[in-house]
């Protein structure tokens, strides 16, 4: 039989003198948690940017990068995320594109920084990035000037509403790929699919 004691606590109902109170304990929960969320915190946070220096471009789409955390000496592509660049066959727009992005870089001794969204690599192994010079986001660049659409690559969708306002603009304005003197007619999708 229990005796009914001013001391009792709900925790330890054998030990009504127990040193251990309810608010010891949901400290400890609270502590518990708390250390929880910060390890976990810990183990998700990535590196969403790096620095690196490009040593070829590629087309449109794609350039050759020196410098990547992973692989510092070696040189890695890169697949600038929600572009579709005409392929370099795709004549005159996939050369226009390519030589567009070249221009945009300019010199290839100055670097460049990547940044990454939610998805690291494609299906290839390419790593997917928004490349950004001189504070401009080059994928953005591209697409505004009409070199190569805009294409939603879920999950990385950090600068789609970007993306989509350049694609716009490009369009309204008749730039590129959107001039209706010689528009381009086949998507770069398209063209890949057939001719393969």
């Amino acid at each position: 039989m229990r005796k009914n004691c001013s001391y009792f606590s709900p925790i330890s109902p054998y030990f009504p003198h127990s040193p251990i109170s309810p608010t010891w304990v949901q400290k400890l929960i609270l502590l518990a948690c708390l250390i929880l969320l910060v390890g976990c915190q810990a183990k998700n946070s990535a590196i969403t940017q790096t620095q690196v220096r490009v040593a070829r471009v590629v087309s449109g789409q794609t350039l050759e990068v020196v410098g990547m955390a992973e692989q510092p000496n070696l040189i890695s592509q890169v697949r600038l995320i929600g572009v579709d660049a005409p392929d370099l066959r795709q004549r005159p727009w996939g050369v226009q594109s390519k030589e567009f992005l070249e221009q945009v870089i300019g010199d290839l001794d100055k670097p460049v920084m990547l940044e990454f969204d939610m998805e690291a690599k494609d299906t290839i192994g390419r790593t997917l990035a928004y490349v950004w010079k001189d504070d401009k986001l080059l994928n953005e660049q591209i697409v505004k000037q009409g070199y190569a659409l805009f294409v939603v690559r879920s999950p990385n969708q950090k600068y789609d509403q970007r993306l989509e306002r350049a694609q716009q603009w490009a369009r309204i304005m008749g730039q590129g790929i959107w001039n209706p003197n010689k528009p381009m007619r086949q998507t770069p999708a398209e063209f890949r699919r057939l001719n393969r």
